[in-house]
């Protein structure tokens, strides 16, 4: 089984920057896609950003683009995403996961996930 441990979350004021990391053990990390979603109470989990078990190809929700980057790092088995210019629409629970196909949008094709770690954003 894996496990995924995500940090990096708190209480920023808008257009400040975070960077989130999630960790992972238990598996080979560099044979999962993975992903960062994120969500806010009342509302479904959405899709944010992947990135391939290469790290060659990622791909964001439209609405971050430009300002949050995810990145990996397989020799520390811990992929990133760095969060640019935070607006308070970006407030929510960050998770994020691992997939034994080729990635997704869909949460529903991801296989684990981490526990979560809240951004706040004031304005």
């Amino acid at each position: 089984q894996v496990q995924l441990v995500e940090s990096g979350g708190g209480l920023v004021q808008a257009g400040a920057s975070l960077r989130l990391s999630c960790v992972a053990s238990g598996g080979t990390f560099s044979s999962y896609a993975m992903g960062w979603f994120r969500q806010a109470p009342g509302k479904e989990r959405e899709f944010v950003a992947r990135i391939s078990r290469a790290g060659s190809l990622r791909y964001y929700v439209e609405s971050v683009k430009g300002r949050f980057t995810i990145s990996r790092d397989n020799a520390k088995n811990t992929v990133y995403l760095q969060m640019n210019s935070l607006k308070p629409e970006d407030t929510a629970v960050y998770y994020c996961a691992a997939g034994n196909g080729l990635g997704s949008s869909d949460p529903t094709r991801y296989d684990y996930w981490g526990q979560g770690t809240q951004v706040t954003v004031s304005s």
